[in-house]
């Protein structure tokens, strides 16, 4: 097993779980017990919405990485995996930093954008 996949398993784990306590820890210190305010502007608003996008995609992400990882792959194939586990993160950066989810900031169209490219591109690399 490649351990650069292994360690952008890990990292994606961190991150959604790191996010899901984040969201019990916010609500527990603003007493909400579900649910949010559907301001883009609130910060447990934008955790939640991080968190979900991140259960969206990291799981099958993380398969991808782990059977690409598992046969010996390519320079292109470990690059690919870590460009993609980098702008799941920057997809974070840039729904929780922003003082808004309102409006579009670099972070997250770098993230959104790389995601779906890395993706397709590890899908692909399936097919080989």
């Amino acid at each position: 097993m490649n351990n650069v996949a292994l360690a952008c398993v890990a990292v994606l784990g961190l991150l959604l779980f790191g996010l899901g306590l984040s969201i019990s820890a916010m609500r527990f210190r603003e007493g909400t017990n579900s649910g949010c305010e559907p301001d883009p502007a609130n910060l447990l608003h934008k955790l939640v919405r991080a968190h979900a996008n991140t259960a969206e995609y990291a799981p099958f992400l993380a398969l991808l990485f782990l059977y690409l990882g598992a046969r010996s792959p390519s320079t292109a194939t470990v690059s690919l995996i870590v460009a993609a586990t980098a702008c799941r993160c920057l997809l974070v950066v840039g729904l929780i930093a922003w003082p808004t989810m309102a409006k579009p900031n670099p972070f997250r169209f770098v993230g959104a954008l790389g995601t779906y490219l890395a993706g397709v591109a590890l899908c692909a690399m399936l097919l080989r």
